[in-house]
């Protein structure tokens, strides 16, 4: 028989996946066989021919699942769904069977399986397939992914203990993810005493890393839908700054910081062109990641083929402003892509570092 641990998250994006990520890395460590499953996906990819969420592809990317991907995502939830189910026009039962048969399979030729739910553990109450009714379907136990604060996390666990109370499903463990390094002890004192009550344990998950949060080159040029010139071999390179480049241009190279990415209109030649040259130099290529180059405005003749000489990867866009693009990047949520081997490798160091294992397998047993 499987041992099987259900993954839910107070909200969405507080790290599930990432939780997910490192625990498959951490089983195979100790299994032999190791599964994953996201029985209710709302975020909706097709690899391989095959329709899956978003998260299973992920996973069966980067530790190379591909046998087990038709059982990886029994059931996509697509933006129409809440309507047909409304409507009669999708039967509930018919998805409880498909996420029943796949988990079925995966435990035949499973040790250990990662069950990945949906946002927070409401997700899916339409169809009658909440994150806490699935967990109850599958006889799995809970870790409960929350944020790293205090009162909040506080706030957010009792909410969302009641709807896995109510399906008689167990949480054995709450995991505060994201914990600023500075407050990491006293955070999780001041929760051990909160909880002191509770029966599940509490375990501290990843400190708050900026470089897992921050988008590539790639990412920028995916969500902006703009093509990349020049140096290709940069794309994955994550940024760590954007700097709007409105100051003189002495200003904005004294205000450059380690992998930056910079916006800079197409009527500043001065800075384009001192940029360009710049990123030719050994100290600052480590600075500059690359441009992004807005305005209605055409880039000079000169200036623009000292930017393609220099190699310097930019994206150039006539049809967003300024605030528009930086405004954007921004407000985007960066969601972790199988290409980024930089954050998944360093995601599998640190989960090596922080996790205790065979103390979560332990509690699952």
């Amino acid at each position: 028989m499987a041992k099987k641990l259900f993954i839910a998250a107070t909200g969405q994006n507080i790290g599930k996946t990432t939780a997910s990520l490192s625990l498959v890395h951490l089983a195979q460590k100790k299994y032999r066989r190791v599964g994953f499953i996201k029985p209710l996906g709302p975020k909706v990819t097709e690899y391989k021919g095959i329709t899956v969420d978003k998260d299973a592809a992920l996973i069966c990317q980067v530790f190379s699942m591909g046998r087990d991907l038709p059982h990886m995502s029994p059931v996509v939830i697509y933006p129409d769904s809440t309507r047909k189910a409304l409507d009669g026009e999708l039967d509930p039962q018919d998805l409880e069977q498909k996420i029943l048969q796949a988990c079925a399979t995966l435990e035949k030729k499973c040790d250990f399986i990662i069950i990945e739910g949906s946002g927070h553990p409401g997700v899916g109450s339409v169809v009658n397939l909440s994150n806490a009714r699935i967990a109850r379907l599958l006889n799995a136990k809970v870790l409960m992914i929350t944020g790293g604060g205090i009162g909040s996390v506080i706030d957010n666990v009792y909410m969302n203990k009641a709807l896995f109370e109510k399906e008689g499903v167990e949480i054995r463990a709450i995991m505060p993810n994201k914990l600023l390094a500075e407050k990491r002890e006293s955070t999780l004192n001041y929760l051990e005493k909160a909880f002191a009550a509770e029966s599940f344990k509490i375990l501290g998950g990843f400190n708050y890393q900026p470089v897992l949060a921050n988008p590539t080159l790639n990412r920028i040029a995916k969500i902006l839908d703009l093509q990349i010139h020049g140096n290709k071999r940069d794309v994955k390179r994550i940024i760590h700054h954007l700097q709007i480049g409105a100051p003189s241009t002495q200003r904005v190279t004294e205000l450059l910081r380690d992998d930056t990415l910079l916006i800079v209109t197409s009527s500043r030649d001065e800075l384009l062109v001192t940029l360009s040259n710049m990123y030719q130099i050994p100290d600052y290529r480590n600075k500059i990641v690359g441009m992004l180059i807005p305005g209605l405005h055409k880039v000079s003749n000169i200036t623009q083929q000292i930017i393609d000489r220099s190699n310097i990867p930019y994206l150039r866009s006539s049809s967003h402003t300024t605030g528009q693009l930086y405004r954007t990047i921004n407000e985007d949520v960066y969601k972790l892509q199988a290409e980024d081997k930089e954050k998944i490798d360093m995601i599998k160091e640190l989960s090596e570092l922080r996790f205790n294992f065979d103390e979560l397998d332990a509690l699952f047993s």
